[in-house]
Protein backbone atom coordinates (compact mmCIF):
# COMPACT_ATOMS: atom_id res chain seq x y z
CA UNK A 1 0.00 0.00 0.00
CA UNK A 2 1.65 3.50 -0.48
CA UNK A 3 1.89 6.07 1.77
CA UNK A 4 -1.16 8.38 1.62
CA UNK A 5 0.95 11.48 1.41
CA UNK A 6 3.11 10.19 -1.68
CA UNK A 7 -0.34 9.29 -3.46
CA UNK A 8 -1.49 12.69 -3.00
CA UNK A 9 2.06 14.46 -4.16
CA UNK A 10 1.22 11.67 -7.33
CA UNK A 11 -2.18 13.22 -7.78
CA UNK A 12 -1.05 16.83 -7.50
CA UNK A 13 2.29 16.10 -9.87
CA UNK A 14 0.04 15.06 -12.38
CA UNK A 15 -2.65 17.32 -11.99
CA UNK A 16 0.18 20.24 -12.50
CA UNK A 17 1.35 18.24 -15.51
CA UNK A 18 -1.94 18.44 -17.55
CA UNK A 19 -2.29 22.19 -16.70
CA UNK A 20 0.85 23.07 -18.01
CA UNK A 21 0.16 21.09 -21.00
CA UNK A 22 -3.00 23.02 -21.20
CA UNK A 23 -1.50 26.23 -20.87
CA UNK A 24 1.20 25.50 -22.93
CA UNK A 25 -1.01 24.15 -26.22
CA UNK A 26 -2.93 27.35 -25.57
CA UNK A 27 -0.10 29.67 -25.58
CA UNK A 28 1.43 27.80 -28.29
CA UNK A 29 -2.39 28.55 -30.11
CA UNK A 30 -2.23 32.17 -29.24
CA UNK A 31 1.20 33.05 -30.41
CA UNK A 32 0.79 31.18 -34.00
CA UNK A 33 -2.74 33.25 -34.26
CA UNK A 34 -0.56 36.57 -32.93
CA UNK A 35 2.14 35.75 -34.97
CA UNK A 36 0.61 35.74 -38.27
CA UNK A 37 -1.43 38.85 -37.63
CA UNK A 38 0.94 41.54 -36.80
CA UNK A 39 3.96 42.32 -38.88
CA UNK A 40 7.45 42.60 -37.15
CA UNK A 41 8.27 45.14 -39.17
CA UNK A 42 5.30 47.42 -38.77
CA UNK A 43 3.21 48.93 -35.39
CA UNK A 44 1.88 45.86 -33.69
CA UNK A 45 0.19 45.60 -30.43
CA UNK A 46 0.58 43.64 -26.98
CA UNK A 47 -1.39 40.90 -25.46
CA UNK A 48 -1.97 39.36 -22.10
CA UNK A 49 -4.21 36.86 -20.96
CA UNK A 50 -5.06 35.40 -17.35
CA UNK A 51 -6.87 32.33 -16.18
CA UNK A 52 -7.37 31.36 -12.57
CA UNK A 53 -5.68 34.60 -11.67
CA UNK A 54 -2.40 33.75 -13.83
CA UNK A 55 -0.64 34.89 -16.70
CA UNK A 56 -0.60 31.40 -19.01
CA UNK A 57 0.39 33.95 -21.96
CA UNK A 58 1.94 37.63 -22.72
CA UNK A 59 3.85 38.78 -25.41
CA UNK A 60 4.38 41.77 -27.52
CA UNK A 61 4.57 41.79 -31.24
CA UNK A 62 5.80 44.65 -33.96
CA UNK A 63 7.59 48.03 -33.11
CA UNK A 64 6.69 50.45 -31.00
CA UNK A 65 8.40 53.22 -32.57
CA UNK A 66 9.40 53.04 -36.44
CA UNK A 67 12.28 55.54 -35.89
CA UNK A 68 14.18 53.75 -33.86
CA UNK A 69 13.12 50.18 -34.48
CA UNK A 70 12.21 49.72 -31.13
CA UNK A 71 10.35 46.64 -30.18
CA UNK A 72 7.07 45.89 -28.46
CA UNK A 73 7.09 44.13 -25.22
CA UNK A 74 4.85 43.40 -22.47
CA UNK A 75 6.08 46.13 -20.89
CA UNK A 76 5.59 48.69 -23.57
CA UNK A 77 3.26 51.82 -22.57
CA UNK A 78 0.67 52.57 -24.69
CA UNK A 79 -1.81 55.28 -24.95
CA UNK A 80 -5.00 53.19 -23.24
CA UNK A 81 -7.68 55.87 -24.69
CA UNK A 82 -11.19 55.29 -23.36
CA UNK A 83 -9.66 52.96 -20.59
CA UNK A 84 -8.87 55.77 -19.02
CA UNK A 85 -12.08 56.41 -18.04
CA UNK A 86 -12.37 53.55 -15.77
CA UNK A 87 -9.36 54.89 -13.82
CA UNK A 88 -10.98 58.04 -13.47
CA UNK A 89 -14.24 56.72 -12.44
CA UNK A 90 -12.59 55.25 -9.75
CA UNK A 91 -10.64 58.28 -8.83
CA UNK A 92 -14.19 59.32 -8.09
CA UNK A 93 -15.62 56.37 -6.36
CA UNK A 94 -12.66 56.75 -4.25
CA UNK A 95 -13.03 60.68 -3.09
CA UNK A 96 -16.89 59.08 -2.50
CA UNK A 97 -15.24 56.17 0.22
CA UNK A 98 -13.41 59.12 2.06
CA UNK A 99 -16.83 61.70 2.47
CA UNK A 100 -15.10 64.15 -0.27
CA UNK A 101 -18.07 63.96 -2.72
CA UNK A 102 -21.06 62.30 -3.30
CA UNK A 103 -22.27 60.62 -6.52
CA UNK A 104 -25.60 62.14 -5.94
CA UNK A 105 -24.02 65.57 -6.10
CA UNK A 106 -25.39 68.08 -8.74
CA UNK A 107 -22.16 69.58 -10.71
CA UNK A 108 -23.71 72.79 -10.43
CA UNK A 109 -21.52 72.24 -7.37
CA UNK A 110 -18.06 72.15 -9.03
CA UNK A 111 -19.17 74.36 -11.79
CA UNK A 112 -21.06 77.44 -10.82
CA UNK A 113 -19.84 78.92 -14.22
CA UNK A 114 -22.14 77.77 -16.00
CA UNK A 115 -24.44 79.45 -18.19
CA UNK A 116 -27.64 77.64 -17.48
CA UNK A 117 -27.16 77.11 -13.37
CA UNK A 118 -30.85 74.88 -13.89
CA UNK A 119 -29.32 72.36 -16.63
CA UNK A 120 -26.03 71.61 -13.69
CA UNK A 121 -28.31 71.48 -10.79
CA UNK A 122 -30.63 68.79 -12.72
CA UNK A 123 -27.15 66.81 -13.73
CA UNK A 124 -25.08 64.66 -11.40
CA UNK A 125 -21.73 62.98 -10.98
CA UNK A 126 -23.42 59.88 -11.63
CA UNK A 127 -25.01 60.79 -15.16
CA UNK A 128 -21.16 62.19 -16.17
CA UNK A 129 -20.23 58.78 -14.94
CA UNK A 130 -22.72 56.34 -16.67
CA UNK A 131 -23.25 58.58 -19.86
CA UNK A 132 -26.19 59.88 -19.18
CA UNK A 133 -26.22 63.27 -18.29
CA UNK A 134 -28.08 64.59 -21.53
CA UNK A 135 -24.76 67.50 -21.92
CA UNK A 136 -24.06 68.28 -25.81
CA UNK A 137 -20.62 67.94 -27.25
CA UNK A 138 -20.77 71.45 -28.29
CA UNK A 139 -16.95 71.97 -29.14
CA UNK A 140 -16.17 72.89 -32.31
CA UNK A 141 -13.04 70.78 -32.75
CA UNK A 142 -13.11 70.33 -36.64
CA UNK A 143 -12.78 73.88 -37.15
CA UNK A 144 -10.39 75.00 -34.39
CA UNK A 145 -8.14 71.85 -34.48
CA UNK A 146 -4.83 73.69 -33.75
CA UNK A 147 -6.42 75.15 -30.70
CA UNK A 148 -7.81 71.50 -29.50
CA UNK A 149 -4.34 70.33 -30.51
CA UNK A 150 -2.70 71.14 -26.87
CA UNK A 151 -6.09 71.74 -24.93
CA UNK A 152 -6.57 70.26 -21.99
CA UNK A 153 -9.18 69.06 -19.30
CA UNK A 154 -10.18 72.22 -18.50
CA UNK A 155 -10.29 73.63 -22.14
CA UNK A 156 -12.46 70.76 -23.78
CA UNK A 157 -14.88 70.43 -20.59
CA UNK A 158 -15.28 74.58 -20.98
CA UNK A 159 -17.63 74.90 -24.30
CA UNK A 160 -19.95 72.49 -22.26
CA UNK A 161 -20.49 74.91 -19.57
CA UNK A 162 -21.98 77.12 -22.12
CA UNK A 163 -24.44 74.77 -23.45
CA UNK A 164 -28.16 75.96 -23.25
CA UNK A 165 -29.99 73.24 -23.82
CA UNK A 166 -29.72 69.32 -22.99
CA UNK A 167 -30.04 66.26 -25.36
CA UNK A 168 -32.64 64.39 -23.39
CA UNK A 169 -33.35 65.05 -19.69
CA UNK A 170 -30.35 63.42 -17.00
CA UNK A 171 -30.91 59.48 -16.48
CA UNK A 172 -33.11 58.97 -19.01
CA UNK A 173 -31.26 58.12 -22.24
CA UNK A 174 -27.32 57.15 -23.40
CA UNK A 175 -24.90 59.27 -25.06
CA UNK A 176 -21.57 58.37 -24.82
CA UNK A 177 -19.52 61.32 -23.40
CA UNK A 178 -15.84 62.40 -23.58
CA UNK A 179 -16.61 65.48 -22.25
CA UNK A 180 -18.37 64.33 -19.77
CA UNK A 181 -14.64 62.52 -18.34
CA UNK A 182 -12.70 65.91 -18.85
CA UNK A 183 -15.24 67.43 -16.21
CA UNK A 184 -14.93 64.12 -13.92
CA UNK A 185 -11.28 64.50 -14.22
CA UNK A 186 -11.70 68.08 -12.69
CA UNK A 187 -14.00 67.36 -10.30
CA UNK A 188 -11.50 65.03 -8.72
CA UNK A 189 -9.38 68.20 -8.59
CA UNK A 190 -11.56 70.20 -7.03
CA UNK A 191 -12.76 67.61 -4.31
CA UNK A 192 -9.21 66.28 -3.66
CA UNK A 193 -7.08 69.81 -3.54
CA UNK A 194 -4.82 67.89 -6.25
CA UNK A 195 -3.86 67.10 -9.69
CA UNK A 196 -6.44 64.41 -10.80
CA UNK A 197 -2.95 62.73 -12.55
CA UNK A 198 -1.08 63.07 -9.28
CA UNK A 199 -4.23 61.42 -6.94
CA UNK A 200 -4.67 58.59 -9.50
CA UNK A 201 -1.16 57.95 -9.23
CA UNK A 202 -0.83 58.17 -5.40
CA UNK A 203 -3.78 55.96 -4.99
CA UNK A 204 -4.54 53.73 -7.50
CA UNK A 205 -0.93 53.54 -9.54
CA UNK A 206 1.47 53.51 -6.79
CA UNK A 207 -0.92 50.92 -4.69
CA UNK A 208 -1.20 48.37 -7.34
CA UNK A 209 1.81 48.42 -8.06
CA UNK A 210 1.74 50.22 -11.16
CA UNK A 211 5.26 51.48 -11.34
CA UNK A 212 5.39 52.56 -15.15
CA UNK A 213 2.18 53.65 -15.89
CA UNK A 214 2.20 57.57 -16.14
CA UNK A 215 -1.21 60.26 -17.53
CA UNK A 216 -0.87 62.91 -20.11
CA UNK A 217 -0.53 66.16 -18.24
CA UNK A 218 -0.20 68.80 -20.76
CA UNK A 219 3.16 67.48 -22.86
CA UNK A 220 2.90 63.89 -24.21
CA UNK A 221 5.61 61.53 -22.54
CA UNK A 222 8.43 61.93 -24.81
CA UNK A 223 10.18 58.95 -24.04
CA UNK A 224 9.24 55.70 -22.85
CA UNK A 225 6.22 54.95 -24.59
CA UNK A 226 4.97 53.90 -27.86
CA UNK A 227 4.01 55.79 -30.62
CA UNK A 228 1.28 55.68 -32.69
CA UNK A 229 0.22 55.27 -36.63
CA UNK A 230 -2.35 55.09 -39.20
CA UNK A 231 -1.66 54.09 -42.74
CA UNK A 232 -1.93 57.13 -45.17
CA UNK A 233 -1.51 56.41 -48.51
CA UNK A 234 0.23 53.14 -48.20
CA UNK A 235 2.48 54.71 -45.46
CA UNK A 236 2.51 54.53 -42.02
CA UNK A 237 1.87 58.19 -40.58
CA UNK A 238 2.46 59.16 -36.95
CA UNK A 239 -0.83 59.99 -35.27
CA UNK A 240 -1.30 60.73 -31.51
CA UNK A 241 0.08 63.68 -29.68
CA UNK A 242 0.87 66.75 -31.42
CA UNK A 243 -0.99 65.36 -35.07
CA UNK A 244 -4.70 64.17 -33.00
CA UNK A 245 -6.82 67.19 -31.82
CA UNK A 246 -8.25 66.41 -28.29
CA UNK A 247 -5.09 64.06 -27.74
CA UNK A 248 -4.12 66.34 -24.87
CA UNK A 249 -7.87 66.09 -23.06
CA UNK A 250 -6.48 63.48 -20.34
CA UNK A 251 -9.62 62.79 -18.39
CA UNK A 252 -11.11 61.05 -21.20
CA UNK A 253 -8.22 59.23 -22.82
CA UNK A 254 -4.84 60.07 -21.07
CA UNK A 255 -3.68 56.99 -19.28
CA UNK A 256 -0.56 55.12 -20.66
CA UNK A 257 -0.30 51.63 -19.25
CA UNK A 258 1.35 48.21 -20.27
CA UNK A 259 -0.47 44.89 -20.20
CA UNK A 260 1.39 43.54 -17.65
CA UNK A 261 0.76 46.89 -15.51
CA UNK A 262 -2.72 46.52 -16.21
CA UNK A 263 -3.12 43.00 -15.33
CA UNK A 264 -1.70 44.32 -11.85
CA UNK A 265 -5.11 46.72 -11.92
CA UNK A 266 -7.32 44.31 -12.75
CA UNK A 267 -5.95 41.58 -10.08
CA UNK A 268 -6.23 45.20 -7.27
CA UNK A 269 -9.92 45.20 -8.70
CA UNK A 270 -10.72 42.15 -8.02
CA UNK A 271 -8.92 42.24 -4.81
CA UNK A 272 -10.24 44.81 -3.25
CA UNK A 273 -6.60 46.47 -3.32
CA UNK A 274 -8.07 50.36 -3.37
CA UNK A 275 -11.72 49.99 -3.44
CA UNK A 276 -13.80 47.81 -1.17
CA UNK A 277 -15.91 44.99 -2.42
CA UNK A 278 -19.09 46.09 -2.26
CA UNK A 279 -18.17 49.45 -3.56
CA UNK A 280 -16.56 47.51 -6.89
CA UNK A 281 -19.57 45.65 -6.93
CA UNK A 282 -21.51 48.32 -7.20
CA UNK A 283 -19.56 49.65 -10.07
CA UNK A 284 -19.65 46.79 -12.19
CA UNK A 285 -23.75 46.24 -11.77
CA UNK A 286 -25.66 47.91 -14.47
CA UNK A 287 -27.39 51.42 -13.69
CA UNK A 288 -31.11 52.06 -14.73
CA UNK A 289 -32.26 55.09 -13.12
CA UNK A 290 -35.94 55.63 -12.71
CA UNK A 291 -36.73 58.26 -15.38
CA UNK A 292 -35.15 55.99 -17.54
CA UNK A 293 -37.09 56.32 -21.61
CA UNK A 294 -33.99 54.20 -23.84
CA UNK A 295 -34.81 51.06 -25.26
CA UNK A 296 -33.80 47.90 -22.91
CA UNK A 297 -30.18 47.27 -22.41
CA UNK A 298 -28.38 45.33 -25.21
CA UNK A 299 -27.13 41.89 -22.84
CA UNK A 300 -27.00 39.47 -26.02
CA UNK A 301 -23.15 38.29 -25.00
CA UNK A 302 -19.64 39.50 -24.79
CA UNK A 303 -19.69 40.78 -28.60
CA UNK A 304 -21.44 44.25 -27.58
CA UNK A 305 -17.88 45.52 -26.50
CA UNK A 306 -17.46 46.35 -29.77
CA UNK A 307 -19.71 49.17 -30.35
CA UNK A 308 -18.99 50.61 -26.38
CA UNK A 309 -17.29 53.55 -27.86
CA UNK A 310 -20.20 54.27 -30.18
CA UNK A 311 -23.11 53.32 -28.38
CA UNK A 312 -24.78 52.69 -31.45
CA UNK A 313 -26.60 49.69 -30.08
CA UNK A 314 -29.95 50.92 -27.77
CA UNK A 315 -29.18 51.09 -24.49
CA UNK A 316 -25.36 49.78 -23.30
CA UNK A 317 -25.49 48.41 -19.97
CA UNK A 318 -22.96 50.45 -17.87
CA UNK A 319 -22.00 50.70 -14.33
CA UNK A 320 -19.77 53.63 -13.38
CA UNK A 321 -17.56 53.95 -16.52
CA UNK A 322 -17.72 50.02 -16.84
CA UNK A 323 -19.53 48.56 -20.09
CA UNK A 324 -21.16 45.29 -18.82
CA UNK A 325 -22.74 41.98 -20.53
CA UNK A 326 -23.01 38.48 -20.20
CA UNK A 327 -21.25 35.51 -21.64
CA UNK A 328 -22.92 32.83 -23.60
CA UNK A 329 -23.21 31.00 -20.11
CA UNK A 330 -24.80 33.97 -18.12
CA UNK A 331 -21.56 34.91 -16.82
CA UNK A 332 -21.34 39.04 -16.16
CA UNK A 333 -18.39 40.41 -18.45
CA UNK A 334 -17.07 43.72 -17.78
CA UNK A 335 -14.40 45.76 -20.10
CA UNK A 336 -14.29 48.86 -21.84
CA UNK A 337 -12.10 49.84 -25.24
CA UNK A 338 -10.10 52.58 -25.86
CA UNK A 339 -9.29 54.37 -29.47
CA UNK A 340 -6.97 57.60 -29.59
CA UNK A 341 -5.26 58.99 -32.63
CA UNK A 342 -3.45 55.64 -34.28
CA UNK A 343 -4.37 53.66 -30.73
CA UNK A 344 -6.66 50.97 -30.35
CA UNK A 345 -6.98 48.53 -27.29
CA UNK A 346 -9.75 46.36 -25.45
CA UNK A 347 -10.02 45.48 -22.19
CA UNK A 348 -12.16 42.34 -20.86
CA UNK A 349 -12.87 40.73 -17.73
CA UNK A 350 -14.88 37.69 -16.42
CA UNK A 351 -14.25 38.21 -12.50
CA UNK A 352 -16.08 35.11 -11.63
CA UNK A 353 -13.35 33.23 -13.19
CA UNK A 354 -10.91 35.14 -12.83
CA UNK A 355 -10.12 35.41 -16.40
CA UNK A 356 -9.19 38.67 -18.20
CA UNK A 357 -7.70 39.85 -21.30
CA UNK A 358 -6.16 42.74 -22.41
CA UNK A 359 -5.24 43.64 -25.94
CA UNK A 360 -3.02 46.78 -26.57
CA UNK A 361 -2.26 48.35 -30.20
CA UNK A 362 -0.27 51.10 -31.61
CA UNK A 363 -1.89 51.28 -34.83
CA UNK A 364 -6.05 50.69 -35.67
CA UNK A 365 -5.47 46.88 -36.48
CA UNK A 366 -8.37 44.45 -35.71
CA UNK A 367 -8.69 44.23 -32.01
CA UNK A 368 -12.48 43.28 -31.85
CA UNK A 369 -11.59 40.00 -34.01
CA UNK A 370 -7.85 39.67 -32.14
CA UNK A 371 -10.75 39.43 -29.03
CA UNK A 372 -12.85 36.89 -30.86
CA UNK A 373 -10.31 34.44 -31.18
CA UNK A 374 -8.97 34.98 -28.02
CA UNK A 375 -12.71 34.08 -26.25
CA UNK A 376 -12.68 30.70 -28.80
CA UNK A 377 -9.40 29.88 -27.93
CA UNK A 378 -9.76 30.44 -24.27
CA UNK A 379 -13.59 29.08 -24.77
CA UNK A 380 -12.34 25.74 -23.07
CA UNK A 381 -11.11 27.25 -19.79
CA UNK A 382 -14.15 29.28 -19.44
CA UNK A 383 -16.93 26.86 -19.18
Amino acid sequence: MKPIFLYVVFLVLVGCSTKSTENQSLETALDNFFSGEFNPQEPGGAVLVVIDDSIVFSKGYGLANLETSESITTNTLFNLGSISKTFVANGILLLAEQGKLSLEDSIIKYFPEFRDRSIAQRVKIKHLLTHTSGLPDIRDVASDTVFYLSAKDAENWYPITKTDSLLFEPGSQFEYSNPAYNGLALIIEKASGMKWQQFISTNIFKITGMQESTITDGPHPETGVSHAYVMNKGQWTEDDYGEEPTFAAAGNGGVWSSVEELALYERAIWNSTFLPKETVEVSRTAKRFDNWKGTQPFTANWSWFKHGETGELYSPMIGWSWFIGVTPNGEKIVGHTGSQGGFLCNYVAIPERKFFFVILCNAPLDVYRFSDKVMELTADHNQ
